[in-house]
């Protein structure tokens, strides 16, 4: 495995992981809920006239964000080189898991771990396991 330096992000990404993580302690503590994307696209399913509104809310700024990233200049460096058939796969594989585990890595990885649930700690090390073992065998057993 080789490391793109020219594309390695590092302040990027903090202040990305800052920013979540901020976000998650203010939508903490004005709403008393735990920011999980899963959760919240969960809950409009049915929806609760309360709680549709916020919900959609935040469902528009996860789909809105990029492009309101490229209008103020930013660019987009992503390239996915998957089939679409294996991008639905996941797709449907990331949603299973994330029903079977409870919550998303949002959820559990952001949230959980910083509140020190036990349960989350054991929901995160599985995301990454699995995460870890998959990119292993599609890059090195497949070569997907």
């Amino acid at each position: 495995m080789t490391i793109d330096w020219t594309h390695f992000t590092p302040g990027a990404s903090l202040a990305g992981g800052l920013l979540l993580g901020l976000c998650s302690v203010i939508y903490l503590l004005l709403n008393g809920r735990i920011l999980g994307a899963s959760g919240i696209l969960a809950g409009l399913l049915p929806a609760r006239p309360a709680d549709a509104l916020w919900r959609l809310c935040f469902l528009a700024g996860v789909l809105l964000a990029p492009w309101v990233w490229m209008a103020g200049g930013g660019r987009l460096l992503m390239r996915i080189e998957a089939s679409n058939l294996l991008l639905i796969a996941g797709g449907l594989l990331v949603g299973i898991g994330t029903r079977l585990a409870g919550g998303c890595t949002s959820g559990h990885g952001v949230c959980g771990l910083s509140r020190r649930s036990p349960r989350s700690l054991v929901a995160t090390l599985c995301f990454m396991a699995t995460g870890f073992a998959a990119g292993f065998i599609l890059r090195h057993l497949i070569k997907a």
